[in-house]
């Protein structure tokens, strides 16, 4: 990889994790329209590591508050909001777990397409609006109950189709739902934490298993930019979603897929 394909992807990646705009669509497209080679399973793997270390980074303190709450509910202690929060993340997480065991090799093989991935991207980008538009915004945290979890945690399931964007499926879940886009962003943001560790768990083990050479400099940078670009994405966001809604993220899958439609039918 040159350094500027490093650059670029580690960007990408740290950008588009958490926007509803699909990460793995934005790294699949490189290869298939610039012609640059593929990143390889070791870059994946620090990529995916920078934008853990992000959004770790950033709900430090909510991860902690939640982690210890859950541990006291085994030594007898009350449940709470943290407790309960603790257990509606594991549950929304199974699904996607699920899905992705019975259906990952099928979605790796057919459906990673720059087709598949335009239809996808328009599609769920005007779900996402429509969410947002007639979500009534009433519910916060405390208003998730075991059937609106489920309902985010099979969303979430469909977010192994590139272009789907699993960070916009569970805010468009959340949304429909009456949610509001705090509530529905910080929880997809803390629901990513489960499945980034996992991913990037098995492309590691799957590394490791492998004889393959690796690049320490460029697996490096990778993480800092990743981990750096993830972490203004996250603030950011949040800071002006209630400002500026979902509209500008709609209006940009729409002209990407565009883009990729008339790649495809030129």
């Amino acid at each position: 990889m040159l350094w500027y394909h490093i650059v670029f992807l580690a960007l990408i990646q740290g950008l588009t994790e958490f926007l509803p705009i699909s990460s793995s669509a934005h790294l699949i497209l490189p290869a298939q329209v610039l012609n640059w080679p593929d990143q390889g399973l070791a870059f994946d793997v620090a990529v995916h590591i920078g934008t853990l270390i992000a959004v770790v980074g950033y709900f430090r303190k909510d991860i902690m508050n939640i982690f210890l709450a859950w541990c006291c509910t085994f030594k007898g202690g009350k449940s709470c909001g943290e407790s309960r929060l603790a257990w509606w993340i594991i549950l929304a997480t199974i699904p996607a777990c699920l899905a992705g065991l019975l259906f990952g090799n099928f979605i790796e093989t057919h459906l990673r397409s720059i087709e598949v991935i335009a239809y996808t991207t328009i599609g769920f980008g005007i779900l996402l609006w429509l969410a947002d538009r007639y979500g009534l915004s009433k519910k916060v945290e405390d208003d998730f109950k075991f059937k609106s979890v489920l309902v985010i945690g099979f969303a979430q399931a469909l977010a192994l189709i590139p272009g789907t964007s699993r960070s916009g499926i569970t805010m468009t879940a959340a949304r429909f739902m009456g949610f509001s886009r705090e509530c529905s962003a910080r929880f997809s943001f803390l629901l990513s934490i489960p499945l980034i560790l996992a991913a990037g768990s098995l492309k590691l083990v799957e590394l490791i298993t492998k004889d393959i050479q690796v690049d320490w400099s460029s697996l490096i940078s990778g993480v800092v930019l990743s981990a750096v670009s993830a972490y203004l994405c996250i603030y950011f966001f949040l800071k002006w979603l209630n400002t500026i809604g979902f509209m500008p993220f709609m209006i940009y899958r729409l002209i990407l897929a565009a883009l990729l439609l008339a790649i495809v039918y030129q």
